[in-house]
């Protein structure tokens, strides 16, 4: 790695969504088994190339600990809209034992997020760099239809 990529890898590293995901990652660790893993490590497994994402058969079940990658996906953002606007923001992830499902975040009355989910147990991005991303996109949406509809926002 050159050093511009370590530079920027170090900056994504403590962008507020990635601290954000280390702590939804940490928190879902009940046996401390995360404790020593730095940063990148343990958001290692939310990235996925094409190669890791070849070895992983077309179909198939999640297991616990993808589904739990999910949720701290879901968690974070929830956690971040809640820091932006200051209204509590609720995840719901909804989820067969097949991998197909929905995933919602609501704020007050209000869903600030609709996304259906296919394949869960194929769950990741490119890189942590695309999952920030995706994250800030969904976040700037919520924050926009929050802003447009304070009202049941707030209900």
């Amino acid at each position: 790695m050159s050093d511009t990529e370590n530079i920027q890898n170090e900056g994504l590293l403590r962008s507020v969504f990635i601290v954000e995901m280390d702590r939804q990652m940490r928190a879902i660790d009940s046996y401390g088994q995360y404790d020593k893993l730095s940063t990148a490590e343990l958001l290692d497994p939310f990235v996925l190339t094409k190669e890791k994402k070849q070895e992983i058969p077309i179909i198939g079940d999640p297991d616990e600990l993808v589904v739990a990658r999910v949720k701290a996906f879901y968690n974070a953002i929830s956690a971040l809209i809640e820091s932006e606007c200051g209204l509590m923001a609720v995840p719901l992830i909804n989820l067969t034992h097949e991998g197909f499902g929905r995933a919602l975040i609501t704020v007050g009355k209000l869903v600030v997020m609709d996304r259906t989910l296919r394949d869960v147990h194929r769950f990741g991005f490119p890189s942590l760099s695309k999952m920030k991303d995706e994250a800030d996109k969904i976040l700037s949406v919520a924050l926009e239809l929050i802003g447009e509809h304070s009202k049941v926002a707030g209900l």
